[in-house]
């Protein structure tokens, strides 16, 4: 999450997701962003949303019946239409209807070691189900000015949903993005924030990279549209971070991942 825009939430999603099926998680991607961009992304074609995060948000389907298999083993998803920007209006008569999403992964019996949640970047009902229903805030935050300046909302809007709608909610991590080493300001911006929130920053950054950029118009993650790539390398590294931080012993076979 993160309520700004362009600061990397689906691109981290997409690729923190492949990477930790690569290295033996199963894992699942539910798109809340009414863009789609995730299930772009993933090379899921608007033929093939039949069921949608919409549907799930509305109660219509299920997790199970909204699956679909990507091209990543072990990794699936719950894609996303231009559709689901209706539900923010519908919910608003919806009983208990904060808890939407909360109820659908409950009901559910699902056979994952992650769910992570593409938010979008605004604070609606969509996201506010999304942070009801975790039990963790994985913060992409930019190496830019304005994208510091907005942590502290961002924080804030955090801490209220922990006092009023799920206080189990943690905030995992703060993941640096676009990270430019051959500019001050990054530097000037990742000291600030690691003085700030300490261990909850990521050691690993993700940097600028092109071939990143490239990876969806060919509807591939980066890990798959080019493995050896900085930025692909940067997400296989996070992606054996957080493991560690939760305490998950990686065999030396996925370690080699």
């Amino acid at each position: 999450m993160n309520q700004k825009g362009g600061v990397g939430k689906t691109t981290t999603t997409v690729n923190l997701a492949t990477a930790l099926a690569a290295i033996g998680q199963r894992v699942l991607i539910i798109d809340l962003d009414p863009q789609g961009n995730a299930s772009t992304g993933l090379g899921i074609t608007p033929d093939k949303r039949r069921i949608t995060s919409y549907d799930i948000l509305i109660g219509a389907h299920t997790i199970p019946e909204a699956e679909l298999q990507t091209p990543i083993p072990g990794l699936n998803i719950v894609a996303s239409t231009i559709d689901l920007s209706a539900a923010e209006i519908e919910l608003v008569t919806t009983e208990h209807r904060e808890q939407q999403l909360k109820s659908a992964l409950k009901d559910t019996q699902m056979d994952y070691d992650y769910v992570l949640i593409d938010c979008p970047p605004s604070l609606g009902l969509i996201t506010i189900n999304s942070l009801v229903a975790s039990d963790a805030v994985l913060i992409p935050l930019q190496c830019e000015f304005y994208a510091l300046e907005g942590l502290s909302h961002l924080l804030k809007t955090i801490k209220l949903v922990q006092k009023k709608l799920n206080p189990d909610l943690l905030i995992q991590g703060v993941v640096l993005t676009m990270y430019d080493i051959r500019n001050n300001l990054t530097r000037h911006i990742e000291e600030d924030v690691r003085e700030f929130l300490g261990d909850t920053v990521y050691k690993t950054v993700i940097p600028r990279n092109v071939r990143m950029s490239e990876a969806p118009s060919h509807g591939k993650p980066a890990l798959l549209y080019d493995l050896h790539c900085r930025g692909s390398q940067a997400y296989l590294k996070l992606a054996k971070e957080m493991l560690k931080r939760e305490h998950i012993q990686l065999t030396p076979e996925t370690t080699a991942a």
